[in-house]
């Protein structure tokens, strides 16, 4: 070959080297951008079936998550038992406390806990809710929907380990402030990091102990209140006298994020089968175990508004059964924060796991431990808790609700998008409601959304915003990132293309669109 035939060579050579860099530098966000495809590109999503033996163990070898352990998971994202709902007493009495959880279940948590069975079978992979926005509305509304939820997931955790202490602090003094709680909080964040890292199934198994043990003192404590129980109590009521931001943030707190569940989807064992069945039970177990001790302790004891702050439930535990149920119940309770604890990070790590998968985070995040946990995403869900544990339990509440909100938003828009513009798409479990019907079952919730957000002070209104307004430059500044190849961005094989789904088991029909 003669010299310039082999420089030529060379030189076509490198051009194709550089066409096949340029391919595989766009191709995350190529992909991503396909949630703008218009109507006629339509194409069906299959997500791989798998026989029995594939479907119990992942494809990282890690087993999955089976419905007892699932639901208990649900449980602790949501709720962890009756601790902390005291406050709805001291803001409004006997009769809204009750009335506020009965009503917030049906307008509230039951149509969150339906869109999420119905979205997370639609999409039955890690990320959860980014991946039902990113489909209807694009990558920017679904990396704002991750970040503001993932804040809010975080800061709702930096939540558990403050509740712990305060719990425990009576019998050890030295842990109610300074060098020891700080250190304190420093070892139990580091104790429950370290859970998570070790796989998701034995997180479940542990929300499943911590499950019976907190909320059986709860049914004991019902039983001995029965013959006490005066049913005049429960009619007390003050409407001069109600502080509604209490009210109203106390209920909200105690009865959001059904939808959690979803960032782990893809670790649960026949999600398309398991996670409504799991959803509904949870659902039967979160309301059921808010309203027993509320029914029964509030009428079985003189209601004192005062009293009824966070804790009161060991204090009528006391008065009801003595040292013994007293001691049991606050056991419980510290140990109840700790299966909030871990349940909530795993939901955290997984969504920044599934959004590494699609894309959307540089692709360390989709890195996993040998037992198939996800390793950056827990240790930037830990160094979040950290950093926000010097927040009081008021503003904790306040700022988690103002960042789910935003999210939920996201959320109704993309359900009710996705029914409208894709009303053929296959659904594995779709609530029996119409169009219509779907978007009056969301009006409610979002009415709630708007008057929680307008009740938050002014501190916690601008630091939310702010918070969001940072989702709002890190989504382009990543999207540079990828295009000046200084982080590495790729989508996971195993997944299929966004933004349409069909996700029928053992088969693919195209999308009717």
């Amino acid at each position: 070959m003669s010299t310039a035939a082999a420089s030529a060579a060379r030189a076509a050579d490198a051009d194709a080297d550089e066409d096949e860099d340029a391919k595989l530098r766009n191709t995350a966000i190529t992909r991503a951008n396909s949630a703008y495809l218009p109507m006629e590109d339509c194409v069906g999503i299959k997500y791989s079936s798998v026989n029995e033996g594939e479907e119990r163990k992942g494809g990282h070898g890690v087993p999955k998550v089976s419905i007892i352990p699932l639901i208990f998971l649900i449980f602790y994202e949501v709720s962890g038992g009756p601790f902390g709902i005291e406050d709805s007493v001291k803001a409004a009495g006997p009769l809204l406390a009750i009335a506020g959880f009965l009503l917030f279940a049906l307008i509230w948590s039951v149509p969150e806990a339906l869109i999420t069975a119905e979205m997370g079978t639609m999409f039955p992979e890690n990320g959860g809710y980014v991946v039902w926005v990113s489909s209807a509305l694009g990558p920017f509304w679904g990396f704002q929907q991750g970040w503001a939820k993932w804040l809010s997931g975080v800061i709702d955790n930096a939540l558990y380990p403050v509740l712990f202490l305060d719990y425990v602090k009576s019998s050890i003094p030295a842990l109610g402030g300074g060098l020891p709680r700080t250190l304190a909080v420093l070892i139990l964040t580091v104790a429950l990091t370290y859970m998570n890292y070790r796989g998701l199934t034995i997180v479940g198994w542990v929300a499943v102990f911590l499950g019976v043990f907190s909320l059986l003192p709860f049914f004991v404590m019902g039983l001995i209140a029965i013959p006490r129980i005066e049913p005049s109590r429960w009619l007390e009521m003050d409407l001069g006298n109600v502080n509604w931001g209490l009210y109203l943030n106390t209920l909200f707190w105690n009865l959001n994020y059904w939808d959690s569940i979803s960032t782990l989807a893809g670790e649960v064992e026949n999600p398309k089968r398991t996670l409504p069945r799991a959803l509904s039970y949870a659902l039967v177990l979160v309301v059921g175990g808010y309203l027993y001790p509320l029914i029964t302790c509030t009428a079985a004891v003189p209601v004192v508004r005062e009293f009824w702050t966070d804790g009161y439930f060991s204090d009528v535990a006391r008065i009801l059964g003595g040292f013994w149920l007293h001691s049991w119940l606050q056991a419980a309770a510290a140990l109840s924060n700790m299966g909030n604890f871990v349940t909530e990070m795993s939901s955290d790590s997984y969504q920044l796991l599934g959004m590494a998968e699609r894309g959307m985070l540089p692709e360390f995040f989709a890195k996993r431990s040998r037992y198939g946990t996800p390793l950056i995403g827990i240790m930037f869900s830990a160094f979040g808790v950290v950093l926000l544990s010097w927040m009081s339990f008021q503003e904790i509440i306040a700022a988690e609700n103002y960042l789910y909100c935003f999210g939920m938003i996201l959320e109704f828009i993309a359900f009710i998008k996705l029914r409208v513009v894709h009303p053929n798409a296959s659904r594995p479990y779709k609530i029996p409601l119409g169009t219509i019907g779907a978007v009056l079952m969301i009006i409610p919730p979002t009415i709630l959304i708007v008057v929680v957000m307008m009740l938050a002070s002014f501190k916690v209104m601008v630091v939310s915003i702010m918070a969001m307004l940072v989702g709002f430059v890190l989504q382009p500044a990543l999207v540079y990132v990828e295009k000046r190849r200084w982080l590495k961005f790729s989508i996971s094989a195993e997944l299929p293309d966004l933004p349409y789904s069909n996700v029928e088991e053992d088969s693919t029909i195209p999308l009717v669109c």
